[in-house]
């Protein structure tokens, strides 16, 4: 198990995976994205698993522009769902293990206490429900998998919330923020570094599994701690979700329990604050 392919290779996580794989020498890499490997075409897939004898899949490539999914919805579902089969029909044929990346937007964000892998998922959006029917096109066509839910993703690659924040905080004298949204900020490095000591463990074990960061916060919170931590001086007022409304619903409680990820695999999780200043230093040199 020692031949991965990484897909979407450009994005926040794939580019924190490629990072990350310094770390990991066992492992021999193939990163590609739609470029080099459509996913969406299962030939081409399935003459790249073989030409290159891989061994495990770590599908990090998704559709995630939210509100844009409402209109273009045969797009959203044909990364999201219909490439998601390929890579299973490809992975059960092939003999391969499969990891994919999923979300948090499986839920609808009503809940109160962290979700648990095994509560009941009930999808609120288009990008929601298309990450899920491609959980279950996973899980119906291949026998080795292992889907990581994550929430609010963050990179020093990439468009994200806190090069936004930064930006934004650098060029005006106050921001509104909202402040009745709450999960947990999500370093992408933290993730490609998990995903990297899973596979890396001794034994495969299929599953769902939750992964964020540790600590809770709302997006003015968060907001708060990037300036500071980032030196930026802007004033920066809480607001409530219907004083911004957005064209689809964004979760209330997005906050993942990471208890069997962390029991299964001996991962030890690190303070969203933590991985953040580690995020800023990196962004302030570039």
């Amino acid at each position: 198990m020692n031949r991965i392919l990484i897909t979407g290779s450009r994005g926040q996580l794939g580019n924190e995976m490629q990072q990350a794989a310094v770390r990991f020498p066992q492992f021999t890499y193939f990163y590609t994205d739609v470029e080099e490997l459509d996913i969406s075409d299962k030939n081409a897939l399935e003459f790249f698993v073989k030409e290159n004898r891989v061994d495990v899949i770590v599908n990090c490539a998704a559709y995630t522009a939210v509100d844009k999914a409402e209109d273009e919805v045969e797009l959203c579902y044909e990364i999201n769902n219909e490439a998601v089969r390929n890579i299973a029909q490809v992975a059960a044929i092939n003999h391969l293990k499969v990891l994919h990346i999923s979300t948090d937007y499986v839920f609808d964000g009503t809940n109160y206490v962290p979700y648990t892998e095994d509560q009941p998922v009930c999808p609120a959006t288009v990008y929601g429900k298309s990450k899920l029917a491609g959980e279950r096109s996973l899980i119906e066509n291949c026998e080795q998998w292992i889907i990581i839910r994550t929430a609010w993703l963050y990179s020093s690659y990439g468009n994200n919330f806190v090069k936004t924040m930064m930006k934004l905080g650098n060029e005006r004298d106050s921001l509104n923020v909202i402040y009745d949204q709450i999960g947990t900020p999500t370093y992408a490095a933290d993730l490609a570094d998990t995903i990297l000591r899973v596979l890396s463990y001794g034994t495969f074990v299929p599953g769902v599994y939750h992964f964020s960061d540790e600590g809770v916060c709302s997006w003015y919170d968060f907001t708060k701690s990037i300036h500071r931590i980032a030196g930026i001086k802007c004033d920066v007022r809480p607001i409530e979700t219907k004083d911004y409304p957005t064209r689809t619903p964004r979760p209330h409680y997005s906050v993942l329990n990471k208890a069997k990820i962390k029991a299964t695999f001996g991962i030890a999780i690190p303070h969203w604050e933590e991985s953040l200043e580690n995020c800023i230093l990196i962004l302030k040199k570039q």
